[in-house]
């Protein structure tokens, strides 16, 4: 069997989910690896037979998406002729992980496209979703990588296609310890408004990985880092608790490590909403803001519950059951 599996590269947690499947897919069937996007700070240590420039959103520096960075940076016929001259019939079975070339290339060549990705358990009516509904946010869901069959991963299994969290083996073997200080990774904030907020909390050491500078620096009680893998898995694995956007890799390692979490859904994402309404499910701190909030961030600091979670490894087990069905209904 032949397989294209397509990655999502404008955020991280993507690119690290694909760093356990694209290893465990390859013993399974010949593998292609496709990548669409421009706002992943993470290398994938494979071959990648297709790099598009994709459709991204481009973070700002407020706590949301730049609205007008994304339109000025959007290259939509390039993103249709990447569509059209994609060759997805050379392939017995597309993957895709919230990817919209791959996917648009199979919508318009009707060739069928398996949906495994985060986003699809977002979607899920039974996944706990915030008391306002954003129909914008939930229709370009819906509409960015449309896919024929479904399957996802969220912070809880639900039902038969939605798993708990693939989680790196570097977090898994990993030792973890507790030096005292606080690991931070809110891309869509400037360091000016971090340091604002968190130079408050002076009793506090604070250790910020930000996708705004290109070199290290300190400033009273946080020290800000350019974004780096094994840097922030350093900080991270040592850290009392992480404060973080509610994306989906970072908080579920955080809690698979039994970290203290606090989340700060980016604005105007509809898929951190979500996570942030599960996650406050799960007993999980999650603030609307970063400024103004010093308080409550101290209130997190100074809690010594944990919240205890199972994720057990089973993604060869999940790649090995989506193959055997999609070989099972083109028979």
């Amino acid at each position: 069997m032949k397989v294209l599996y397509a990655i999502q590269g404008t955020g991280n947690g993507h690119v690290s989910r694909a760093t356990e499947i694209i290893p465990l897919l390859s013993e399974l069937a010949e593998t292609d690896v496709l990548v669409s996007g421009i706002q992943a700070d993470l290398d994938l240590p494979f071959a990648v037979k297709y790099r598009f420039y994709g459709m991204s959103f481009i973070f700002g520096k407020k706590g949301g998406v730049d609205l007008w960075k994304t339109i000025v940076k959007s290259k939509p016929l390039r993103l249709l002729s990447d569509i059209c001259s994609l060759p997805v019939k050379e392939y017995d079975l597309i993957i895709n992980d919230f990817e919209p070339v791959s996917a648009w290339a199979c919508k318009l060549k009707g060739k069928p496209c398996v949906g495994l990705s985060h986003q699809n358990a977002v979607l899920n009516p039974e996944a706990p979703a915030p008391e306002k509904h954003d129909f914008t946010g939930s229709f370009i869901l819906k509409k960015y990588a449309p896919s024929t069959v479904q399957y996802g991963f969220h912070f809880k299994q639900i039902g038969e296609r939605i798993f708990t969290p693939v989680i790196r083996k570097d977090i898994r073997e990993a030792q973890t310890e507790n030096d005292g200080h606080y690991t931070v990774y809110l891309p869509a904030y400037s360091d000016r408004e971090i340091i604002g907020t968190l130079g408050k909390l002076g009793n506090i050491s604070w250790e910020v990985f930000s996708k705004h500078t290109s070199t290290d620096y300190e400033a009273g009680n946080i020290k800000i880092r350019k974004v780096s893998a094994d840097g922030f898995t350093k900080s991270f694995l040592s850290c009392d608790g992480i404060l973080c956007t509610a994306g989906f890799e970072t908080p579920a390692e955080a809690l698979y490590l039994g970290k203290k979490l606090c989340v700060i859904p980016m604005k105007g994402q509809y898929e951190q909403q979500c996570n942030a309404a599960f996650l406050k499910s799960m007993g999980v701190t999650v603030l609307n803001q970063l400024p103004g909030n010093e308080n409550h961030i101290r209130i997190w600091v100074e809690e010594t519950s944990l919240i205890q979670v199972n994720y057990p490894n089973l993604t060869k087990a999940i790649l090995e059951m989506v193959l055997s069905r999609q070989v099972a209904d083109s028979v």
